[in-house]
């Protein structure tokens, strides 16, 4: 016998994906075929925020926003080139999309359909899971009851029609973007699947003997942090978790069904814009935490790229990401082994705590009515806010380190950085206008009288009870756009703001004498006063698509904790609404949030606006990813200050806020330190 014993044979590897989309369907579809041939086993589309919202490219909110985070796809023809040469019959697919996942669903299967597949063999999953866009992600169209009726239409009619597909993906990963802690990670996801799995059976469309085959399709899409172990573990409590509501409450005793199957992006949140170059160390680390463990190992896996917080991947770092997971399953030994945590008595004492804290919250959360109603009540919203200041908090006091950002600073020149405005990619701004003349052609060269029909059905059925799925094919065969199959259901359906949770967020900072916010404090106190205003006013804005407001949540928290009134009217406002709020509240400064790359088009229209309105003095400033280039761009057009994912200090950022605002309206500087 040697040292070297003879291996088990090998697992399978999981699917390996990059999440890509950009620019136009053809620029996408060639990078998808690229990204094949590099070994990829598994594509990843992702949408514009158009796309996500159900806008077409000409419509105002669209606005600088056509191409930026994803592909645009408004009709048929869309997709026909995004998947030109990929057979979707030999193809997984999965696509993050969640409000319009019937529709796209419906044209990825027209799609295959002209390509001679069969629909029963298409595998791929949507992402479809709308209670966390009310959270986190901000991509809602619809309210919550007839969202989660599209979903049920989805699910019911994939069972019959599409069994290979996963009609769902219930989304956490955006939930510890948004601060949700490993409990509130499991214990919401769970609830979602617990609300949108009753409403399936309610339905009365599938058989009592086919409820296995539905939650044998319910997968999930997860968020995997730095912190090792405990990320590790939580994936084992998910699996738990998971294993006994299936069993229990809907009495499914296969096995098999009721298996916690998840893919996994590990966490965006973590990438730093400060040495980002540690950012590979922290994706291999979070993508261990969901390799390593056999039992609870991820069906699929995306990594994002090592400059993501500073912009637009470019082919070369999706590629490095690739050879990541590529050297892990191909050149190390872990796929030849069992469980490497069974029997470990951290690893179970661990998953345990975790297992009990996520079913008690579980419990709150029924007990309000369950998870629509813990949405509308603002509940989970508020939780979340309140979890996400009191980790920012801890990252700003040093209790939480990040290595190259609150500690260990300084740094050689990284020739990864060397050229900031080269290190990633950017989309051609003439882009958006060729997106909009093909769509203009598309309206003009179809069956105009069909897709009026299809539409109208669209609407007839929307008012009754009837699964939505039929007619919605028939709009993608006819023709319609994107944007008019949207808004024929929001005709019907209408649509939700979601609550912002900064309201109900608690205290996240101490503001006792000495402390920095103490400071920050008295120089808006003072500041006020010089300006004869009981309080300074502060208009937090998201213009344009973007529904990523984590940020835009914790400025407005922290600046109403150093004594503002802050405005903040939520996500998707188009810049002549974010002008028209700042001139009527009378606020001192304007701050807005943009990370889909908007900025661009949608920052000078907020100045303009401002001038227009006799408000030019007003100070703006805006966070977001920006690169160099476009930050000087921004300040020469008037933008008092531009803040990145560097200045992590949000008391910090508040303190020049004020300075702004001082400086605006010709006061003294005040030495205050912060």
């Amino acid at each position: 016998m040697t040292d070297r014993q003879a291996p088990r044979a090998k697992d399978r590897p999981w699917l390996m994906r990059t999440y890509a989309g950009h620019s136009t369907a053809e620029a996408s579809n060639a990078l998808y075929r690229r990204n094949l041939a590099k070994g990829q086993t598994g594509l990843s589309v992702a949408f514009d925020l158009p796309t996500q919202t159900g806008y077409d490219p000409d419509h105002v909110l669209a606005r600088g926003e056509v191409g930026r985070v994803g592909v645009p796809v408004s009709h048929l023809g869309d997709m026909r080139r995004l998947f030109r040469d990929i057979p979707l019959e030999r193809t997984n697919t999965s696509m993050t999309i969640n409000a319009t996942a019937m529709w796209l669903l419906a044209l990825y299967q027209v799609v295959a359909e002209e390509q001679g597949a069969d629909p029963a063999l298409l595998r791929g999953t949507t992402q479809n899971d709308i209670v966390k866009e009310y959270l986190s992600r901000g991509t809602h169209v619809f309210p919550p009851v007839p969202s989660l009726r599209l979903t049920t239409d989805m699910i019911t009619y994939t069972v019959h029609h599409l069994p290979k597909w996963n009609p769902i993906n219930i989304c956490s990963y955006h939930l510890q973007e948004a601060g949700a802690t490993p409990v509130q990670e499991i214990a919401y996801a769970m609830s979602t699947a617990i609300a949108v799995l009753d409403a399936v059976f309610a339905s009365g469309r599938i058989p009592v003997e086919r409820r296995g085959e539905v939650v044998g399709r319910i997968s999930f899409f997860v968020n995997a942090g730095v912190r090792f172990v405990e990320e590790m573990c939580k994936m084992r409590a998910f699996s738990r978790v998971w294993d006994r509501i299936t069993r229990e409450r809907y009495g499914i005793e296969d096995a098999g069904h009721r298996r916690f199957r998840y893919g996994v992006q590990v966490n965006s949140l973590g990438l730093t814009e400060a040495q980002p170059e540690n950012n590979v160390q922290r994706i291999v680390l979070e993508m261990l935490a969901v390799t390593l463990s056999r039992d609870a190992r991820a069906r699929a896996v995306q990594l994002p790229a090592w400059n993501e917080a500073l912009g637009l991947p470019r082919p070369w770092d999706q590629q490095w990401s690739l050879r990541i997971q590529q050297v892990l399953a191909d050149e190390s030994d872990l796929l030849e082994y069992g469980d490497l945590f069974d029997g470990s008595r951290v690893v179970e004492e661990k998953v345990a705590g975790l297992v009990g804290e996520a079913f008690e919250e579980i419990g709150r959360i029924e007990e309000m009515g369950g998870a629509l109603a813990a949405v509308e009540s603002g509940y989970l919203k508020s939780r979340l806010v309140a979890a996400h200041a009191e980790r920012r908090a801890r990252i700003e006091s040093g209790e939480e380190r990040i290595v190259g950002v609150n500690c260990y600073e300084s740094t050689e020149p990284s020739p990864l950085t060397a050229d900031l405005d080269g290190a990633v990619m950017t989309v051609d701004p003439a882009n958006e206008a060729r997106v909009v003349a093909a769509l203009v052609a598309w309206r003009e060269a179809r069956d105009g009288a069909r897709a009026a029909a299809a539409l109208a059905a669209l609407r007839t059925a929307a008012a009754s009870t009837d699964n939505l799925m039929a007619a919605t094919v028939e709009c993608a065969r006819a023709g319609v756009t994107t944007g008019e199959w949207s808004s024929a259901l929001r005709e019907v359906f209408g649509e939700f703001r979601a609550p912002t949770g900064v309201g109900g967020a608690p205290l996240a900072v101490t503001a006792e004498a000495g402390t920095p916010l103490a400071a920050v404090r008295a120089k808006a106190a003072r500041t006020a006063e010089e300006l004869r205003v009981g309080r300074l006013r502060l208009l937090v804005g998201k213009p344009g698509l973007d529904g990523h407001s984590n940020g835009a949540e914790q400025i407005a928290v922290r600046a109403r904790d150093a004594g503002f009134e802050v405005v903040y009217q939520g996500i998707r406002l188009t810049p002549e609404q974010i002008v028209a709020a700042a001139v009527a509240e009378d606020v001192h400064c304007v701050g807005l949030s943009i990370l889909s790359g908007s900025h661009a088009a949608l920052v000078p229209d907020v100045l303009g606006r401002l001038r227009e309105a006799g408000a030019g003095d007003l100070p703006v400033i805006v966070g977001g990813i920006i690169p160099n280039a476009d930050a000087r761009a921004l300040r020469a057009a008037g933008v008092a200050a531009v803040f990145t994912p560097k200045d992590f200090g949000i008391t910090t950022i508040i303190g020049r806020i004020v300075d702004e605002i001082r400086t605006a309206n010709r006061l003294e500087p005040l030495e205050v330190s912060v």
